[in-house]
């Protein structure tokens, strides 16, 4: 693991954020996944959903994915998101919008797909067309924790580098132009090997354009570690404190010289591998950050992650989340959202308070599910519960229905418009 001796302690303030209120007020779905049509009428404090499994919960913390920029919580093809009907094979043209809250004032949020273009991602921001997913970045990003992720230490490294890259794009918004500019540039340098292609010149313009944006790639996530860092070693409770670093051939060298010449040294090494490439196998797969790891120690006892128990990586993986959404509540001014999928069932008694403590405390809006409503019964009325079943939503019945009246019923559910 890369050694990263210039960790980052940003300035943490540690007065809540409570009374400047931030989160989704209000949220309209259609054809979404197993919803038709549903309108939530929400404040912006943390939400509770629960039900038993294939009810519907994640598909609500999906919806919520989409109104920010990137691919969803489940990177799902987006003509695969629509909900079918019986007898049909493709998905419809789906939609999903809310309304953010925010210490400045309300902004209206959609996105959907575009019937013309199954493959495009629609988006509007107040009522207006705009271009592209990444348009969503500077007014609202989401964070989550799900159990697709409970093999995050153990499995590949490119799971991995997706999860810290989609760390970096919340802090740094140009981050995803820049893996989509090195992983085109990739492709089209691969099929240049693979169709004979001599002419050293298209290879030098490609491989100028994989060295510029790959030590920037690795740049930017060795500058959201560092950060990482500074935060997990001023934590204190009782989830384990993580040490982040980087493990790959760029990582080393930005620890030892700059980022010119870093980009240089991997110019070379690029056309190396060309020179050495016999034709006779398949096209060599271009150093850079596509070959890069995160590697995360369990603080304290320098265990690896991948070594330590299945509760320790839940554990583990939720301090990275915790320290995250404290270092972008820093930086950006306001805190994602917090999405946690089937999280509180894993944790001990002492570490499922603290979760909730930090939550509330801090005013962020999370969505957390769960299969009984019982387990977030300490929450009080401190959040807004609410039952799933087969696509239907109701309030829960408690203290936090009574005392807040602003909450949906179940029949208030009217078809959203992501026009708006």
């Amino acid at each position: 693991m890369t050694a990263l001796t210039d960790t980052v302690r940003p300035e943490i303030t540690t007065s809540p954020i409570g009374a400047a209120a931030f989160g989704i007020v209000r949220l309209m779905l259609t054809d979404f996944r197993n919803y038709e049509h549903l309108r939530l009428e929400l404040d912006p404090r943390p939400v509770v959903l629960a039900g038993h499994n294939g009810a519907g919960k994640t598909n609500i913390l999906e919806a919520l994915s989409y109104l920010s920029a990137g691919r969803g919580l489940r990177s799902a093809k987006l003509s695969d998101v629509g909900r079918r009907g019986v007898d049909e094979t493709e998905g419809r043209p789906w939609a999903v919008a809310g309304e953010l809250e925010t210490a400045s004032g309300s902004i209206r949020l959609g996105s959907g797909i575009d019937p013309s273009s199954p493959d495009r991602r629609s988006v509007h921001i107040d009522g207006k067309a705009a271009k592209g997913a990444a348009a969503l970045a500077p007014h609202l990003s989401a964070v989550w924790v799900t159990p697709s992720m409970d093999r995050l230490f153990t499995d590949t490294p490119g799971g991995r580098r997706r999860f810290l890259d989609r760390l970096v794009s919340v802090l740094d918004t140009q981050h995803p132009s820049r893996v989509a500019a090195f992983d085109n540039a990739n492709r089209r340098r691969a099929r240049l090997f693979r169709d004979g292609v001599s002419d050293g010149s298209w290879f030098n313009a490609l491989e100028d354009t994989l060295a510029r944006y790959g030590v920037a790639i690795a740049a930017a996530r060795r500058d959201t570690v560092a950060r990482l860092n500074g935060v997990l070693a001023d934590e204190d409770g009782p989830f384990p404190s993580a040490q982040l670093g980087l493990s790959g051939i760029i990582d080393a060298w930005l620890d030892t010289m700059a980022a010119v010449d870093a980009e240089e040294a991997l110019r070379q090494a690029l056309v190396e591998d060309r020179k050495a490439w016999s034709g006779d196998r398949e096209p060599p797969v271009s150093q850079g950050p596509n070959r890069s790891d995160l590697a995360v120690v369990y603080a304290g006892t320098g265990r690896s992650a991948a070594d330590c128990s299945t509760g320790e990586q839940k554990a583990l993986l939720i301090s990275i989340i915790l320290a995250h959404v404290r270092l972008q509540t820093a930086r950006r001014g306001q805190p994602p959202l917090l999405l946690l999928d089937e999280v509180a069932a894993h944790l001990d008694p002492e570490r499922r308070h603290h979760l909730f403590e930090r939550i509330t405390s801090a005013g962020i809006q999370a969505w957390l599910t769960g299969t009984e409503i019982s387990m977030f019964a300490e929450f009080g009325n401190k959040v807004q519960m609410f039952t799933v079943a087969d696509g239907q939503i109701s309030s829960a019945v408690s203290a936090t229905v009574l005392s807040h009246p602003k909450l949906a019923p179940a029949g208030n559910r009217v078809r959203p418009d992501v026009r708006q």
